[in-house]
């Protein structure tokens, strides 16, 4: 949690000052945040997130086998193996998680998001966990020729490949002692960790360069550039264009409906509208780069991507303008690396635009801009809106997640009741999702299905013999 602060304002052009107020509250919102400030915004009245790239909805694991989680208690039976995720809009997604420990919450939302935005992001293994997705399945769906590779000893099935897959990656993102149960799984996943090297982070699907831009009525206000792995992108102009006169245009003025990867487009104001706002939305249909991290709003297990389809990816940019004063255009992202959120200010006005935030001053020269770290707890909710002259107001809202359920607690099993798990033989598995709203005492929840059997008071039930890994 971080103090609330504030700091006066001044009207008019010259050096102005606003200030950001902050409070904790329960609203969970976005991993990533980006979007335009507002005139004269209603109190209370939340910016909502402005994701880019690729928006889903998590149907659970549909290729798996078992995995043993070996701890101090005893040997724990999960399901390990890939998922699969409806994009809005239409295409499909296989991925697997990056989180052992953290429930997945059925039906959960997801978007698109960058590895600084989630546990992968401080992971120096990150690349490794990219190239085990680029060298297995189903990027490699010719098994036989997997399975040989590998030196793989009898017949890999889909199942296997997808759960010796899932324990490679768990071994790199979560640190965990893990093994898959089928021999020849196990013996996947270690040649996978044994020969993984470093890759780069996958670029966005879709993203715009910079998400809030400012400036005043009669000018073109931009330029926002286009990041895209797709051919060409569809230009959708702001809700109200055709009564507020505002139109999405290239820098020779000409109206824009479709643009390409680093076009440059602008907001068109017309020179007699009043302080406002507007939103401009791009959208194609293009395959989300392989290892590209997926977050949910509802604290569910992060998801990186195996494969895709053809599927609809989107992004938004937000333009302010005002005839007078500061006319700062604002976004926000967290950074794991920091442990915070990045809060970054721009200042489109000729004059100095000074601000405090956190009880310490910063000011931005004109036509400059200036990024801000505000340091948050680890799932530590947040909420700030920051204040302006002229009734300028944007809030933030989010909640930071950067750890993996294992980099919190370490290796100890949490119960559902009691102090100790009872260890028992043969436990059965499922394969349901944990349910939304499922808390930090659910235990141990690894992909969906985990192996859990109640005897009255006890808790989980783990198998009582500990496996040896598997050679090659």
């Amino acid at each position: 949690m971080f103090a609330s602060f504030s700091a006066s304002s001044a009207r008019g052009r010259g050096s102005a000052r606003f200030a950001a107020g902050t409070l904790v509250s329960g609203f969970l919102a976005t991993a990533v945040l980006a979007g335009a400030g507002r005139a004269a915004a209603d109190e209370g009245d939340a910016t909502e997130p402005a994701h880019s790239g690729a928006v889903a909805a998590i149907g659970g694991l549909k290729t798996y086998g078992t995995a043993l989680i070996h701890g101090a208690a005893g040997d724990q039976q999960v399901s390990a193996g890939l998922f699969e995720m409806s994009v809005e809009g239409g295409g499909m997604l296989q991925t697997y998680c990056v989180d052992i420990h953290t429930p997945t919450q059925k039906d959960a939302k997801y978007h698109e998001t960058a590895w600084s935005g989630t546990s992968l992001g401080t992971n120096e293994d990150a690349g490794r966990i990219r190239w085990i997705l680029q060298h297995s399945y189903p990027q490699v769906n010719d098994l036989a020729a997997l399975a040989k590779k590998a030196g793989v000893r009898g017949q890999l099935t889909e199942q296997d490949a997808a759960a010796g897959t899932q324990v490679a990656i768990w071994r790199h993102s979560d640190d965990v002692d893990v093994d898959a149960l089928d021999p020849q799984a196990e013996q996947l996943a270690d040649y996978l960790q044994k020969n993984a090297r470093d890759q780069p982070e996958p670029k966005a699907s879709l993203t715009l360069d910079p998400p809030a831009v400012s400036g005043r009525p009669g000018e073109r206000i931009g330029p926002v550039t286009v990041r895209t792995d797709a051919r060409s992108v569809t230009v959708l102009p702001p809700a109200d264009a055709a009564t507020s006169g505002v139109r999405i245009v290239d820098r020779g003025g000409e109206p824009v409906t479709t643009a390409a990867d680093g076009s440059q487009i602008f907001f068109e104001v017309p020179e007699d509208a009043a302080a406002a706002t507007a939103e401009l939305t791009v959208q194609a249909s293009t395959t989300v780069p392989v290892g590209r991290a997926f977050v949910s709003d509802s604290r569910s297990q992060t998801q990186i991507l195996a494969g895709s389809s053809e599927s609809t990816v989107s992004a938004t940019a937000g333009a302010t303008w005002a005839l007078e004063g500061a006319i700062p255009a604002l976004s926000a992202r967290e950074n794991c690396a920091k442990g915070g959120v990045d809060l970054t200010v721009a200042n489109q006005d000729d004059e100095p635009f000074t601000f405090e935030l956190a009880g310490a001053e910063h000011t931005v020269a004109g036509g400059a801009s200036r990024t801000v770290t505000v340091p948050l707890s680890e799932d530590q909710p947040y909420d700030f809106t920051v204040k302006g002259p002229g009734g300028f107001e944007q809030r933030f809202t989010g909640m930071l997640d950067c750890l993996t359920r294992a980099a919190e607690i370490g290796t100890t099993t949490h119960t559902l009741t009691g102090s100790n798990p009872t260890p028992v033989a043969g436990a059965p598995t499922d394969t349901n999702l944990a349910e939304t709203g499922a808390t930090d005492v659910t235990p141990w929840i690894a992909g969906t299905a985990i192996a859990l059997v109640v005897l009255g008071g006890a808790g989980l039930v783990i198998t009582g013999r500990r496996r040896a890994p598997s050679g090659d």
